[in-house]
This record gives structure tokens, C-alpha cells and sequence, in this order.
């Protein structure tokens, strides 16, 4: 029996959900007090638009990740996936 409609099943699904959405809005910040505010891979001080600039270039994921150390494959594909979804959400 759940307390409240709360069940096991609910609050597996609730923080599966969440954490999800944490890490794909958390792989990119914004500190005025890092790099002047650039926005950068969080825990990093590599700027996002390095990747971008990569990518525009021809370049791949990998070598950037390699150039790159710091920032993990999962941080860069979220923080891609979280530039892909403000860019889409604001298409009309």
C-alpha cells in the first residue's frame, strides 16, 4: 500500500526523471567569475563554444574529447542535447 498515492514504482520513476533532467540542464554554466562569464563545461573552464567550433570545422567528437580531457563524452552529448532543445523550443 502507498502513503498519500506515493509508491515505490512513483518515486523510482520521479527520481529517474529528475536526475535526468538535472544532468542534461547541469553540463553547461554560466560564473561571471569563470572565464568572464563564457559559458563552460560545468566543474571545467572550457568553453562550450570550443566544441561547436570543432564540430563547425570538421572535426569530431573524439578529438575534441581528446584535446579535451576534462570534459567527458556524457557532458559534451548533454550539453549538445541541451543547446538542440533550446533551439527547438524556441522555433515557432
Amino acid at each position: 500500500m502507498s502513503a498519500k498515492g506515493f509508491t515505490l514504482d512513483n518515486c523510482l520513476l520521479h527520481f529517474i526523471w529528475a536526475n535526468k533532467l538535472n544532468s542534461m540542464h547541469s553540463a553547461i554554466t554560466k560564473d561571471a567569475n569563470i572565464l568572464g562569464g563564457e559559458p563552460v563545461f560545468r566543474g571545467t573552464r572550457v568553453p562550450f563554444k570550443i566544441l561547436i567550433e570543432y564540430l563547425e570545422g570538421g572535426e569530431t567528437l573524439g578529438q575534441f574529447l581528446e584535446q579535451y580531457p576534462s570534459v567527458t563524452r556524457e557532458m559534451a552529448i548533454a550539453a549538445l542535447e541541451e543547446a538542440r532543445s533550446i533551439l527547438v523550443s524556441q522555433l515557432k
